[in-house]
């Protein structure tokens, strides 16, 4: 029943009695309307109620909406940055494509390639025969160790194991100390009077170098500093020792893998100087862990030979080279009377079984770097944290007639 109508029909009931119908009658028609209204209130009431609802389910529905649109504006955003990027890349990739079909060679190009590759690949090698014969021809360096005398303790500084040695620069009597198996900082003291000098005047210059070293086994040679930088298998740098910046590196192929000496558990690879040069020394476990001698070019660190030693690293704590010839030092891990019992001569001049066991002077302990001197013909050696000097005696080697 519509509202108005029950309105109108209340009215009427109370404004003009109707003829034959009794008051109680009257009355049961109010009572039947006042209910009709209040159900209709409450119903009214429960939409009203029911749109304040859906009002706000609405609004936060539209605040959802606006939120989904802003993070479908931002994807839109990266997806358009990401396709951008994968044209450019393929852009660039097209190029690439159309620079290699016009840099293929054909047929007969790639024939010709593979003869002049043979030649010189024919060509290095006789290059190599003849380095190899020219080292071997050295006239001015025909010496072999012949004993190890005159133990001299120098100091007591640093660490148990470092490393220190004489600049072989022909005039040079610049003395380098680096303490430690890594470190960054090496001391470059005037002489070694002025190393001996308890009050260390005048004060050691120190080098904070680019990259930390690993090991014992550093060499200055030519105005640097050549060592194996710490965190690589075999990796080696030449430091400029005027300027402390890297002037070059290089990676030793095969090194790495295996202490050069086993008891000398840091130094995979040693660094050395002789008469002929820059040399390093490392271990090969695919080789029996024998040692391996790598000869190196100064300027450019390039490989120049590399020899196979019957040397052993177990047992050894260093080694050193005279003239080209390379001799092992071995001890006990105890420590004990130092002894060379591997020769190896890259002029095949001399030989290992024919050469005596040499002793160092008696001392019982154990080295953990042995430098040569090649200009005073002394050996500097780190000795349980005492520096200490060998002067070694040498002998005219007689060379065989070469059989190339």
């Amino acid at each position: 029943m519509d509202l108005s109508l029950i309105c109108t029909l209340a009215f009427c009931l109370t404004c003009s009695p109707v003829r034959g119908r009794s008051p109680g009658q009257d009355s049961f028609i109010i009572q039947y309307l006042e209910r009709r209204l209040v159900q209709m209130e409450e119903r009214l009431s429960r939409c009203e109620q029911n749109a304040v609802s859906i009002t706000q389910k609405t609004y936060d529905l539209s605040s959802e909406v606006r939120a989904y649109a802003s993070t479908v504006n931002v994807l839109k955003s990266e997806v358009r940055s990401q396709v951008d990027g994968v044209s450019a890349r393929v852009d660039r990739v097209e190029r690439e494509l159309e620079y290699l079909e016009n840099k293929i060679p054909v047929q007969s190009d790639i024939e010709m390639e593979e003869a002049l590759l043979e030649q010189q690949i024919k060509a290095a090698e006789l290059d190599l025969i003849k380095s190899k014969a020219r080292t071997q021809l050295q006239s001015d360096c025909s010496m072999a160790l012949s004993q190890v005398q005159s133990l001299k303790i120098v100091k007591k500084v640093g660490d148990t194991s470092g490393s220190w040695f004489k600049d072989p620069t022909a005039g040079s009597e610049k003395i380098y100390l680096l303490s430690g198996v890594r470190n960054h900082t090496a001391l470059e003291y005037v002489s070694l009077q002025a190393f001996t000098n308890r009050t260390a005047t005048p004060p050691p210059r120190v080098l904070q170098l680019p990259a930390s070293w690993q090991g014992t086994g550093h060499v200055v040679f030519g105005g640097f500093l050549f060592y194996h930088k710490a965190d690589t298998p075999n990796q080696i740098l030449k430091v400029s020792l005027e300027s402390g910046a890297v002037v070059d590196s290089t990676l030793l192929p095969g090194a790495g893998r295996l202490p050069a000496y086993s008891l000398n558990p840091d130094t995979y690879l040693d660094l050395a100087v002789d008469e002929l040069g820059l040399w390093v020394v490392h271990a090969d476990p695919d080789y029996a862990g024998n040692l391996i001698l790598t000869k190196l070019d100064q300027p450019s660190l390039a490989v120049q030979y590399t020899w196979d030693t019957p040397c052993k690293s177990r047992d050894a704590e260093g080694a050193f080279l005279i003239c080209g010839t390379f001799y092992v030092v071995y001890n006990t891990r105890y420590g004990g009377r130092s002894t060379i019992q591997c020769v190896y001569d890259i002029h095949d001049s001399i030989h290992s079984d024919e050469s005596p066991v040499m002793f160092f002077p008696k001392r019982y302990t154990s080295h953990s770097s042995i430098s040569y001197h090649p200009g005073d013909q002394q050996l500097f050696t780190w000795d349980d944290g005492y520096q200490t000097v060998y002067r070694v005696e040498t002998r005219q080697a007689v060379p065989k007639p070469a059989d190339w």
